[in-house]
């Protein structure tokens, strides 16, 4: 990445450059306005620092030139003069951010990489556009069912406010989905998507997690670093089973509701940050509350706008669609165009309840289309036996014992081997089709023998 910085004083610009450098950044210096307007017109860089006032061109004439030219390149001002007025000026002028002298490097590091960020975000939503034109409303979330749609209505609406929205249903629903549907329907859609789940982690990491921490805040703090609040600044937060989250962690988080900043964990200086807050949950929260498990003032506060994933029993109806998506997925992810259901296929699939919800549905049809024939055709058998197939009574595997973590885990596993065995137990190839770093892949591909004799008895 490289950083072009205008200053007029060379001792700041120098340090300023320094630390950048030290960062990674390769720094293109200019120490006058028409030095900085030569780069600007070159365009090899990806983010400007310019200061405000300087000889022959101005900080706001750069910005200006900037955004003319390259308009999605963030553009960082710096003034000694730091007012109000002169603020929104230059946020009126495109500018991404503005900081008054004088300038903490760590500070200004942080500032550069969460525009950074929030660039790269920006990217990756114009990939997106095309996509988005086909599906204006929910990129990825197929059924038709009155109860799915109905949800579906609700998001549309409140994706255009800047509400905080808790999303309720049962584990496998796709509340994530839910989540950046709303996101990319928003106004924020350019900004950062960061997603949290409050249950991979404990309190203490939990925090630091959300809200970063300053260089030497504690043993191993060697430099700052900022948390995801500041990185999903302009844009969404989704912090995923919010019912998990500790007590005191839930004070800090009402209070950065509240406030709309926060400290990080050792610093002094509030950080202040616009961010539409999406939250989920598959637990009651007002039962938790009746336990003293949950803050009353935080879920009145997160219930601003419920909505309501239905479970796939509620919807049958989606069911076949979610199940032809998912198979017209794996014909491209496979590379096998004569992948089918073949006959009563999709009711059987129909009839069942699946607990697990879209995400078990997924992981069953990715299954049987990895272990359909030659011809590619999947029938009914591929999902008889219960909702987690048919599994011998005497097998003492986790899926048999009723552990879904540990279920999914192996069924990922299992199915990764399945892949490399189709690709002849090429590596490469099998790396390659699934996505999958080759050192991650190779960890996982082996079969000790008791593995190999319990696929054995499954007649697989």
């Amino acid at each position: 990445m490289r950083i072009l910085l205008a200053e007029d004083r060379a001792s700041l610009r120098a340090a300023l450059a320094e630390s950048l450098e030290r960062a990674g950044f390769d720094v293109a210096q200019a120490g006058e306005g028409l030095e900085a307007m030569a780069l600007v017109e070159e365009g090899s860089y990806d983010l400007a620092i310019l200061d405000l006032k300087m000889p022959a061109h101005s900080g706001l004439e750069l910005l200006e030139a900037s955004k003319a030219r390259w308009p999605s390149r963030p553009v960082i001002l710096l003034t000694a003069y730091g007012s109000v007025e002169t603020a929104v000026s230059a946020m009126k002028a495109g500018a991404d951010d503005f900081l008054s002298k004088p300038v903490d490097p760590d500070h200004l590091l942080l500032v550069v990489k969460r525009a950074l960020e929030a660039d790269r975000a920006g990217r990756v939503y114009e990939a997106m556009s095309d996509d988005l034109a086909r599906h204006p409303a929910f990129m990825g979330i197929v059924g038709k069912s009155e109860a799915l749609n109905r949800a579906q209505e609700e998001a549309m609406r409140v994706a255009q406010t800047g509400a905080t929205v808790l999303l309720l249903g049962e584990t496998g629903v796709g509340k994530e989905l839910f989540a950046r549907a709303i996101h990319a329907a928003s106004p924020r859609a350019r900004q950062p998507f960061v997603a949290v789940n409050c249950a991979a982690l404990p309190q203490g990491l939990l925090e630091n997690e959300l809200f970063g921490h300053e260089k030497g805040s504690y043993t191993g703090a060697h430099e700052s670093r900022m948390g995801k609040f500041e990185l999903a600044h302009r844009g969404t937060l989704f912090l995923d089973e919010i019912g998990e989250m500790h007590p005191d962690l839930q004070a800090k988080l009402l209070r950065v509701l509240e406030e709309r900043s926060f400290l990080r964990i050792g610093g002094l200086r509030p950080v202040t940050v616009d961010v539409r807050l999406i939250c989920a949950t598959n637990r009651d929260l007002m039962e938790l509350a009746g336990r003293n498990e949950f803050r009353r003032d935080l879920y009145y506060r997160l219930n601003a706008f419920p909505i309501t994933i239905p479970p796939l029993r509620e919807r049958r109806e989606d069911i076949p669609l979610l199940a032809e998506a998912a198979l017209g997925r794996l014909r491209r992810e496979l590379g096998r165009r004569s992948l089918r259901f073949s006959q009563g296929t999709l009711e059987a699939i129909a009839s069942q309840d699946w607990p697990g919800n879209v995400r078990e549905l997924m992981n069953r049809i990715e299954r049987a289309a990895i272990l359909s024939g030659k011809d590619g055709s999947i029938g009914p058998e591929a999902f008889g036996g219960g909702s987690l197939g048919s599994v011998p009574a005497d097998d003492p595997s986790p899926a048999a014992q009723g552990d879904p973590e540990a279920f999914l885990e192996a069924e990922r596993a299992w199915r990764v081997r399945q892949v490399v065995r189709l690709c002849g137990n090429d590596l490469k190839k099998a790396s390659r089709l699934l996505g999958m770093p080759l050192p991650a892949l190779k960890a996982i591909s082996g079969l000790d023998r008791n593995e190999e004799q319990t696929l054995s008895r499954r007649g697989t």
